[in-house]
């Protein structure tokens, strides 16, 4: 039934209970695991200074901190699903794009996250990735609670 499923990890322990998750159906099916993260973007304004550019040293500075953090993330996660994972780290600005594109670039047929239990109010408000990428997705998305 699948042949490639893909799992999003940030490393959170939700996040390593769906690549298990992720894992065990990949196995179940002989089908191909890519797990993949997303290293946001850091923002071209600075906020506290009244929105303002950031100089280039400080955008360097932040997207080297987010893509060790997710070669570390991918790391681990790669080890615990085992020999034959394959690992992809894609930049994007949100992480429901990264992962979008991702499982399209790739050719997912599955598509597995975790999802935190927020509230209907706080999904609302604040928006969920996880909603956004079974809403927007063109293949059908497993949420691990």
């Amino acid at each position: 039934m699948y042949q490639n499923v893909m799992v999003a990890t940030d490393g959170s322990d939700l996040a390593t209970i769906a690549v298990d998750h992720a894992t065990s159906i990949a196995r179940a099916f002989n089908a191909r695991l890519t797990i993949v993260t997303v290293a946001l973007q850091a923002p071209v304004f600075d906020a506290m200074s009244g929105g303002g550019a950031i100089s280039q040293s400080v955008f360097d500075e932040i997207r080297r901190a987010n893509v060790e953090q997710c070669t570390a993330i991918l790391k681990k996660a790669a080890a615990a699903a085992g020999p034959g994972a394959r690992t992809e780290m894609v930049e994007s600005l949100t992480a429901y794009e990264g992962i979008l594109h991702t499982a399209k670039e790739i050719g997912a047929d599955l598509v597995v996250m975790g999802s935190h239990s927020r509230s209907l109010l706080s999904r609302l408000v604040l928006g969920s990735q996880a909603s956004k990428v079974v809403n927007l997705s063109e293949v059908p998305v497993l949420i691990v609670r």
